[in-house]
């Protein structure tokens, strides 16, 4: 290992939980200490999480680094100026002598990550969770993010989950009486995934020094809690503390987190180094600095991930007012195998290996359906094309989001790494990836459809309405979506109208069709009085079909209706 880096169910309303305050004085200015409020509703068990000593080291974690934060997130708005005013991402000239430099490695694989073939995805709600864990699947990936509707009681409550099975107590019975319990003897490691760094919790406040209010990090949160309650646990497992990382945009914002461990693991006594992360390399910025990420990280590094479905977001967001060069076709026809992201993967593998990282593949949207073989036969054949194509590649792992794909997906792997664990050997020297072949949108060609157009709104407006409703995975018609597809659906038609374009049918794209199309949809859905689809539009119209365009549309609805 390297050096250190220098550089709700049943609710009661309750009073807001405060940590201690204790007011200084420094000259004439009054000052309190900085502490945390939790002002959302308190369920059973809530305190167990929520502990006096949990809120002081989430205020802590505040006081160090939400300054930092914000002068990240500020730095992404003038990326996104820079790019809307015809500046392309570029590899960066100011770190090209760690690029390359040959002899740093990160650190790799801490126990129980050795093997990743094959890692399954998906919320921390109970029910799911147990599913995943009684799965084959060697990783489970516990996603308090994209897969998660992140409402006050899937925030605690999916704490909860993790609380209890690392100390072997996990279990749960539905409404209807079924009981559901761990029955594996070996279980998947636990990756989490806590919220990104744009993402706020507004049931918690942090009061700074200086008595200033403001919503606390859902980064913060979400890792302090996992951290603070179940690091050591997880240590004495067998294991560790190891998290996946996403919508990062520059190696500057894995600095941030390397540091966040490292202070993490010198707060509670554990050992520099344990901690283990995984980034998702979902952003076009993050694209253009694989090597420097890894080396910020390097001492708390197992990998990157591919995250697919949030890149492709990322260039339509960063390009989408930057001319016809960038506007893409249906969504169906952005695959994995097109020019730009096959340069992307590849230059992921290259990456990773070259550093002794995993590189860890993307999920494919196909989803088996128990009721309807031929659906889920076709699902298998996607899923088993994407994997061989992935494991022949050289990644060391892959994402399914159903149990019923691990067979097919481990099938891919064995096929390439026998009795091997990984394929880090595999440097792929030959490799050669440039900006302009990561920035080539323009060749995956296509058409733009009026079928296009149309699924774009039912997606998107169906998922936000699952998402209004505190599910953040939702089977669509057979594939599954989260937050990233339905950011695709809803960037696309934005992009769409805003540049004029034009189905293969000759009809040009227009917010007042887009209308249509969604009132034809709306009249079309089985309501019910407790749907959200009326929330859902507001959402949609807003992020779509508005002149401005929302950086991510969970911010909004965030903000409005949960």
């Amino acid at each position: 290992m390297n050096t250190a880096n220098p550089t709700i169910d049943q609710t009661v309303t309750s009073a807001p939980i405060k940590t201690d305050k204790v007011k200084t004085t420094t000259g004439s200015f009054a000052t309190i200490r900085p502490h945390l409020e939790v002002t959302g509703p308190l369920a059973d068990r809530y305190d167990e999480i929520l502990t006096p000593d949990a809120l002081e080291f989430l205020a802590e974690l505040h006081e160090r680094f939400a300054g930092t934060r914000h002068d990240l997130l500020a730095a992404r708005l003038q990326t996104r100026v820079d790019a809307a005013n015809g500046r392309d991402p570029k590899f960066l000239s100011a770190t090209e002598s760690i690029r390359l430099d040959s002899t740093w490695s990160v650190a790799g694989a801490g126990p129980g990550l050795e093997d990743r073939r094959v890692e399954i995805t998906g919320p921390t709600d109970r029910k799911m969770a147990i599913n995943a864990l009684n799965s084959s699947a060697k990783v489970w990936l516990a996603d308090q993010e994209d897969a998660t509707s992140p409402t006050w009681t899937n925030v605690i409550e999916g704490q909860l989950t993790l609380f209890d099975q690392v100390r072997g107590q996990l279990s749960y019975t539905s409404p209807e009486g079924k009981k559901y319990e761990i029955t594996n003897k070996t279980t998947p490691t636990i990756v989490m995934r806590p919220r990104g760094w744009h993402l706020v919790e507004k049931h918690v406040t942090f009061v700074d020094a200086a008595n200033r209010r403001m919503k606390s990090s859902g980064s913060l949160i979400d890792f302090g809690l996992y951290f603070f309650h179940n690091a050591k646990k997880l240590i004495e497992n067998g294991t560790g503390p190891y998290f996946y990382l996403a919508k990062l945009e520059s190696h500057k914002e894995a600095r941030l987190w390397n540091d966040i461990f490292t202070y993490a693991e010198e707060r509670l006594g554990i050992p520099y180094g344990t901690v283990r992360a995984t980034v998702l390399i979902e952003t076009i910025q993050a694209g253009f600095e694989m090597d420097e990420i890894l080396y910020e990280l390097r001492d708390h590094c197992a990998g990157l991930n591919a995250g697919r479905w949030d890149y492709i977001f990322s260039i339509i967001k960063t390009f989408r007012a930057r001319g016809s060069r960038f506007v893409f076709p249906d969504r169906k026809q952005i695959t994995m195998t097109v020019p730009f992201m096959r340069a992307y993967t590849e230059l992921l593998v290259a990456t990773c290996h070259r550093r002794g990282a995993f590189a860890i593949g993307g999920m494919s949207a196909f989803i088996p359906n128990r009721r309807d073989p031929a659906v889920t036969e076709q699902a298998l054949a996607q899923v088993a094309a994407d994997k061989k194509r992935e494991a022949t590649d050289g990644f060391d792992g892959s994402w399914v989001a159903h149990p019923d794909l691990i067979p097919t997906a481990r099938y891919e792997f064995d096929q390439v790494l026998g009795d091997r664990p990984n394929q880090l050997e595999r440097t792929r020297p030959e490799v050669s990836v440039t900006a302009a072949q990561l920035l080539d949108v323009a060749s995956v060609g296509g058409q733009i459809t009026e079928a296009g157009v149309r699924g774009n709104v039912l997606i998107a407006l169906r998922y936000i309405e699952s998402w209004l409703r505190g599910v953040g995975a939702a089977a669509i018609d057979n594939l599954m979506e989260d937050a990233a597809t339905a950011e695709i659906s809803r960037s696309q038609l934005w992009q769409w109208i805003h540049e004029n374009s034009v189905t293969a049918e000759g009809r040009r794209i227009d917010s007042d069709w887009v209308e249509e199309v969604l009132d034809e949809i709306v009249d079309g859905l089985e309501r019910t009085p407790t749907d959200r689809f009326d929330d859902a539009l507001t959402v949609l119209r807003t992020s779509a079909l508005e002149p401005e365009f929302p950086t991510f549309l969970t911010v909004g609805a965030y903000a409005r209706f949960l």
